[in-house]
């Protein structure tokens, strides 16, 4: 009886150890990226996660099946913010929200979407990804949207992009504005769109 007792300890101190070395490294890899580094590769995954090189690989067959563990640790740390209705009646106000929430959104988001931009092309799971974020933007602006703005096809596809996580990336990216500066430039935009729809 002590034996079995002894070896269940044993397996599930196995259990635990291999759940947090899992952890550890998906945990390493997102400190890695939002550190800045666009393609961490396994060896500095490893030490970050004070693991070795071999248990990296045996929790991971390969760096997409990372990021897939990496996607879900960010999409539970920002579904808060996804998930909390809007408060605003009016159009303009729900537009404000949309545009507030999305600057927190991608600001979080931004260091792990630019080191995933790097990867899309070679990772079908990192290209769903991608396309899943950009459906859940749209849907998210048209349930914003009156039905006269929503169903004007030519507003709403410039209000998108003018909203979406691209251009945010250009303007702090490329552009090299501050946080300030880009969001006043979104909100510019969105001003403007919502005025020539109006006329």
């Amino acid at each position: 009886m002590k034996q079995l007792a002894a070896e269940a300890e044993r397996v599930d101190g196995r259990i635990i150890r291999r759940r947090n070395n899992r952890r550890r490294i998906v945990a390493a890899m997102l400190e890695l990226v939002r550190a800045g580094a666009i393609s961490p590769v396994a060896e500095e995954v490893a030490e970050r996660a004070g693991v070795g090189l071999r248990t990296v690989f045996r929790h991971f067959d390969d760096m997409d099946s990372l990021y897939r563990e990496m996607a879900e640790a960010m999409r539970n740390e920002l579904q808060p913010i996804v998930a909390a209705p809007l408060a605003s009646r009016d159009c303009k106000g729900r537009l404000g929200e949309i545009v507030d929430r999305r600057v927190r959104l991608f600001e979080r988001a931004m260091p792990f979407k630019n080191a995933a931009d790097v990867h899309r092309h070679r990772s079908a799971f990192l290209r769903k990804d991608y396309e899943m974020m950009r459906s859940a933007e749209r849907a998210a602006l048209e349930a914003a949207l009156p039905a006269a703005l929503r169903n004007d096809r030519r507003f709403f596809e410039a209000l998108d992009q003018a909203l979406s996580f691209s251009t945010w990336q250009h303007l702090r990216r490329d552009q090299k504005l501050t946080q300030a500066r880009a969001r006043e430039t979104i909100e510019y935009a969105m001003r403007a769109l919502v005025n020539a729809a109006s006329k």
